[in-house]
């Protein structure tokens, strides 16, 4: 089963004018949507693939093929400058996609050699939305059991699930990191990577994870760096404001696949930020705003989950809850106390109602409301 994915159309467009490059996860699904774009075989070129390989290092393609796309090709070591190169020679003739892991976004951030030259794009997992128009629970139940990673969510399958996953994370550590980074212990972040799904949700602790690793804090740091790197974990930050006395060192961690989370809430609100930072990473990539998703916490444990900012402007609140509940008392102290202008409740349930600038609803509500993708 194929499913057409949100980005498509944009990267389209994108195509006429600039080469354009795709990051995110593994088996997320970008050689899939690659591929959306070609139409003869000779159009499509693999790192891993030794005769793709030859010809990539020649940098020698043919223009009347109109567009190329170049996959793994972020594991040549010099990448950029045959990217340079190619859109410097053929940018009137041919279109150009990379597409890679997170190495793309890695090397993105050093460097300028490439600017002017490309834009970028994150491609996320399945979100309610894009599966779903009709927003149904079922699929939200599915998300849920399963994440938002194709092969899984299509399989619709426990066992394959368990073998998905542990596949992928024994690639994910030794393979991407392997690759972009000279790291010894692996079977240390391999252990990291194991704690790291009880640790979503919650304030993230450094000091709690170097004394179940013996390893120095700056250790740890660095790891979940290179972790969030390879796109296997992010990291939000507090919002600060003077008058809610809010923290500001500490920070939460969340997977990119839900699905590993073993507490329901927990990986309830896992989901929801996904989504969100899913709609502030295809604001950002489309249209340029700034976009920063974090969460609210004073130094008393008020906490609101999520607050979207837009250039500096915020935008909405939300707050994750898994059955139907009463309004969190956290949310009526922040929206007398701040100039978020929503706050939402998003909830498992079906009860739907508004109480001043607070709506409590469900999650497909929610998504259908604020058309989170």
């Amino acid at each position: 089963m194929s499913t057409t994915r949100y980005l498509e159309k944009h990267i389209r467009n994108d195509l006429k004018k600039k080469m354009v490059f795709v990051g995110g996860p593994r088996q997320v699904g970008k050689t899939t949507l690659s591929k959306e774009f070609i139409t003869q075989k000779e159009q499509y070129y693999n790192w891993d693939i030794l005769k793709h390989r030859d010809i990539i290092k020649k940098h020698i393609f043919n223009p009347s093929l109109k567009l190329i796309v170049l996959d793994e090709v972020h594991k040549y070591s010099r990448w950029r400058t045959l990217a340079k190169g190619i859109y410097d020679e053929y940018s009137n003739a041919l279109s150009v996609l990379v597409t890679g892991s997170a190495r793309l976004d890695h090397f993105r951030k050093g460097g300028d050699s490439l600017v002017g030259r490309y834009h970028y794009y994150r491609l996320h997992p399945f979100s309610l939305p894009e599966l779903s128009p009709r927003y149904s629970r079922t699929t939200t139940e599915r998300l849920l059991r399963f994440g938002g990673f194709p092969e899984p969510y299509h399989e619709n399958s426990d066992s394959f699930y368990r073998r998905w996953k542990k596949e992928r994370i024994s690639r994910v550590v030794y393979q991407d990191l392997r690759d972009l980074n000279t790291l010894k212990d692996l079977s240390k972040i391999e252990l990291l990577v194991d704690l790291l799904p009880s640790k979503v949700g919650s304030i993230l602790s450094i000091k709690s994870l170097q004394e179940d690793l013996e390893v120095s804090p700056n250790t740890v740091s660095q790891w979940i760096k290179i972790l969030e790197s390879v796109y296997y974990c992010y990291r939000l930050l507090p919002f600060g404001a003077s008058k809610i006395r809010a923290i500001k060192k500490s920070n939460k961690l969340y997977l990119w696949d839900w699905a590993e989370v073993e507490s329901a809430g927990a990986r309830f609100e896992n989901m929801v930020a996904s989504h969100l930072l899913k709609y502030c990473h295809f604001i950002e990539d489309t249209e340029g705003y700034k976009m920063e998703l974090r969460f609210i916490r004073d130094v008393d444990l008020r906490e609101v989950d999520f607050v979207v900012i837009q250039n500096k402007k915020l935008l909405f609140a939300v707050e994750c809850k898994t059955g139907e509940k009463n309004i969190s008392p956290h949310l009526k102290y922040f929206s007398a106390r701040t100039s978020i202008p929503e706050f939402f409740q998003v909830h498992l349930g079906s009860q739907n109602y508004i109480h001043g600038n607070i709506h409590v609803l469900p999650f497909e509500d929610f998504c259908k409301i604020k058309k989170i993708l």
